[in-house]
């Protein structure tokens, strides 16, 4: 199999190391801001516009008549025109798709600040070669493993970062494991296992959030583009930092230590945008609770779960794992005893209390179970795509029809025989 990792490091630069890069990522955003403004004026005065095989072509005439240009690498330019090429391309599939479309932006000097080498860098111990920059060192915190496939420069808020994206090719994985696990994703445990474990939150967002807001009063009564008001710009920015990189590294560790105990991991395929969407309505229409529903969506977004899910998918493919999504629907309301199916079994947020057997245990431990059951169901009956048990009411993928209760796979589930 091939595997693609990225490796990111904290640059070691000086002034004129800053000034050779911010030289740099200034040109590529000149082409991609000048180039994408070509493009909408095509489509208004033609009806179409060029594609990046068209534009490429103009590229060296431009660096003829802007010769600053000549100061950048010539390949960061052409990722330039592939990059907005890329981004013309997402838009016409979210328009396709009927999502939100996301036309592509004109970039600004102060947020998009990075560019792409493709060739040319060279990586000697701690120490990076760039194009047309030179040798800079870095802080080389793990080692880099694979063929260099190509470079990224960003600048953050406390400097500027190198991304290095390698491939390898290894044997196909066998996973040591052989157990499986089923995981609610919750608020109030960041994730219930069904083996009995639970995952406290870590809430970052909320810990800082009364920073975070003292901070941005000061902000919004600073003159704008003063020297104060870029400083008090900056120390938002670097909590913003703090809680990002607080996320990530304990989303990190979790998937990691989740995916090396387990070679199955089923999970719900949540729509998380949709979960945290507004309760705010309309003027003609207003939401109700919309106070305590905003909170609960700060809650969710702050959880990081689409980024979980993710990590545990590729790292998975990595340890030679598999991971299932199976339908949300009820899992919190379905008895895995008996399997009852009523929202009376869930009156208090803690525990699930089955109506019908009076089975009693946590709440986000039985959807676990239940999590668990639904991925064994997919497991069984060969399914590939994302779905859940193979319930009564709908098709069994092995042909059973409506009705053959004795004979269903929830059936058999539910009495062990899976």
């Amino acid at each position: 199999m091939v595997i693609v990792k990225g490796y990111k490091f904290k640059l070691k630069t000086n002034v004129n190391s800053n000034q050779k890069l911010a030289q740099t990522a200034g040109c590529c955003r000149y082409v991609y801001n000048y180039f994408l403004n070509q493009r909408i004026e095509s489509y208004k005065d033609e009806g179409n516009s060029p594609n990046y095989y068209k534009q490429a072509v103009q590229l060296p005439e431009k660096k003829r008549e802007l010769q600053w240009l000549n100061n950048c690498p010539s390949q960061a330019l052409q990722h330039s025109l592939k990059d907005l090429e890329q981004a013309y391309k997402n838009f016409f599939r979210r328009v396709k798709q009927k999502e939100t479309p996301g036309f592509p932006r004109f970039k600004k000097r102060e947020q998009n600040n990075s560019f792409r080498l493709p060739q040319g860098v060279k990586i000697d111990e701690s120490k990076v070669f760039l194009p047309k920059i030179g040798w800079i060192r870095f802080h080389k915190s793990r080692k880099i493993e694979g063929k260099l496939k190509n470079t990224t420069i960003i600048q953050d808020i406390d400097g500027w970062y190198v991304s290095f994206q390698t491939e390898q090719k290894k044997a196909d994985p066998v996973h040591p494991s052989k157990t499986t696990v089923g995981i609610d994703v919750g608020v109030k445990y960041f994730a219930f296992l069904s083996n009995g474990t639970n995952i406290e939150p870590l809430n970052i967002f909320r810990k800082l959030q009364f920073q975070l807001a003292q901070e941005q009063r000061r902000f919004s009564k600073k003159q704008k583009k003063s020297a104060n008001w870029r400083k008090q710009k900056t120390r938002v920015a670097k909590i913003h930092k703090r809680i990002r990189d607080s996320r990530n590294d304990f989303l990190h560790k979790e998937s990691t230590k989740i995916c090396k105990s387990h070679a199955v991991v089923v999970l719900e395929n949540l729509k998380v945008s949709n979960m945290s969407r507004s309760a705010k309505g309309t003027v003609e229409c207003p939401g109700k609770s919309v106070r305590a529903k905003s909170g609960l969506n700060r809650s969710i977004l702050d959880q990081g779960w689409y980024t979980f899910r993710k990590m545990i998918e590729y790292k998975q493919r990595w340890y030679g794992g598999r991971v299932i999504l199976v339908d949300p629907k009820n899992t919190s309301r379905r008895c895995p005893k008996c399997g009852c199916v009523s929202k009376e079994n869930r009156k208090t947020q803690d525990t699930f209390s089955c109506i019908n057997c009076n089975y009693t245990t946590n709440a986000d431990f039985n959807a676990s179970m239940n999590i668990l059951a639904a991925g064994r169901a997919v497991l069984a009956c060969g399914e590939t795509t994302v779905g859940g048990l193979c319930e009564t009411r709908i098709s069994c993928p092995l042909g059973r029809r409506e009705g053959q209760r004795q004979d269903s796979c929830k059936t058999k589930l539910l009495h062990g025989k899976w």
